[in-house]
């Protein structure tokens, strides 16, 4: 899901959060808001509230590629 995938790149870094979903932003609004999209999980990392459904071969292969 290419704009799923853009979404979620986009609004991570709106809210300070670098590819591994660890918080290095200087805000104290983006932690007050961080809620609204993310769950924070073990390891102070913050993964998306979200779940995304698209069969095509070519977006399966990078989902199971990601990092």
């Amino acid at each position: 899901n290419q704009i799923g995938a853009a979404f979620w790149q986009t609004i991570s870094g709106e809210h300070g959060l670098d590819s591994n979903g660890v918080y290095n932003g200087t805000s104290e609004l983006q932690l007050e808001r961080m809620s609204v999209y993310f769950n924070e999980a073990s390891g102070n990392k913050y993964v998306p509230r979200a779940v995304l459904v698209d069969l095509e071969p070519g977006t399966m292969d990078a989902v199971r590629a990601g990092p």
